[in-house]
């Protein structure tokens, strides 16, 4: 009997420097997976982008979500294509795999790495470096795909986007938050709303989050309107540690984080189903760039962070933690992209953390 643990990848590269970037994870998987023994990570690949969509007009076959359900996570690049509408792009590939899957909790951790410069001085919090993770409702609010439009071409046409919060949304999320932060040394938890304006489904957040608080008595938390939350960010960055918000609230304050941690070329995520019944999804957070796609340009970081938060998502506590110190390393040699302002190619950034972790 086989002593070796084998979990099964779904790669969805998908458009513009995401292919790139995502060859480059695998790339440092694939290393990670011959120094590391006792587990084997085998890579299904799927074309699945807007190149297929302009073929045949849709960016999937018909049984893709039956497909994906037969691995154990899925590695995704980037969608998205100048000549298709982004709404397009995104409800036809990402979103339905949010929701399908129930992957309710998008974690988007933020730090500045020794040998990156922020933007701003503020970004490096008291006491340390900044140290984050944002989490993000991810089938809910304003995402939720409800709404419609009428009167079409007409000037009293209407479009409606309706923001849809539940209760068992709410609560299964914020306890994830809570117990997030239960587990960080700072056991320190920031909600976000904008419940003075929207008065039901924020309010409704608000009674859920001090009721599931109860249940948390270790854990210091609070509340804070979405708008003076990007202040906070930027003037009193010591003052956060684990943030949870909104589809719509999170998904803007996580790209600020990005942006005070040096840039969203670092920024992970990781779609998760927390209760594991079904996959979970780890991409980067950028886009598909196709201003610099193919000129080896694209920073890696974010894809090669996405797949050590993959590892440790599957259990491989060893190979996440050689993939990231790994990843650190890199930073602070000053082995940089554009972005970062270095001078490093994708391929020179991608092969200097594999030859880190062979050397290991």
């Amino acid at each position: 009997m086989s002593s070796v643990r084998t979990h099964k990848v779904a790669v969805i590269p998908g458009d513009g420097i995401g292919i790139e970037v995502t060859a480059a994870a695998i790339e440092v998987l694939k290393a990670v997976q011959d120094k590391v023994k006792g587990f084997e990570l085998v890579f299904t690949e799927y074309n699945w982008g807007s190149a297929l969509y302009k073929q045949t007009g849709s960016y999937t076959p018909k049984d893709w979500l039956d497909t994906l359900k037969g691995h154990d996570t899925i590695f995704f690049g980037a969608v998205g294509d100048p000549d298709v509408p982004d709404h397009i792009s995104l409800w036809q590939l990402i979103l339905p795999m949010r929701q399908h899957f129930q992957q309710y909790v998008n974690v988007r951790p933020s730090v500045v790495f020794k040998g990156i410069d922020p933007p701003t001085r503020c970004a490096t919090a008291e006491g340390g470096e900044l140290d984050w993770i944002m989490l993000r409702e991810n089938t809910e609010g304003e995402y939720a795909g409800q709404g419609g439009r009428s009167h079409v071409g007409h000037e009293h046409e209407i479009a409606t986007e309706v923001a849809v919060f539940t209760r068992i949304g709410i609560e299964r999320f914020l306890r994830f938050a809570f117990e997030t932060a239960q587990k960080r040394p700072r056991k320190l938890l920031t909600v976000v709303t904008k419940s003075n304006a929207q008065r039901y489904g924020l309010v409704l957040w608000d009674e859920v989050a001090q009721l599931v608080s109860k249940d948390y008595p270790d854990v210091k938390w609070d509340r804070i309107l979405v708008d003076a939350m990007t202040v906070r960010m930027v003037a009193k960055p010591q003052t956060l540690d684990v943030i949870a918000a909104t589809n719509l609230h999170a998904d803007i304050l996580s790209d600020l984080a990005a942006a005070l941690s040096g840039s969203i070329g670092i920024a992970p995520s990781s779609n998760l189903d927390p209760t594991r019944k079904s996959p979970s999804l780890f991409e980067p957070v950028h886009g598909a760039a196709f201003d610099i796609m193919g000129k080896n340009l694209a920073n890696p970081v974010a894809a090669v962070w996405s797949a050590s938060e993959m590892l440790r998502w599957l259990g491989e506590e060893t190979a996440a933690d050689m993939l990231f110190n790994a990843m650190k390393a890199s930073l602070a040699q000053g082995i940089k992209t554009a972005d970062l302002g270095g001078t490093h190619k994708t391929t020179e950034v991608t092969k200097a953390i594999c030859d880190l972790i062979k050397g290991m």
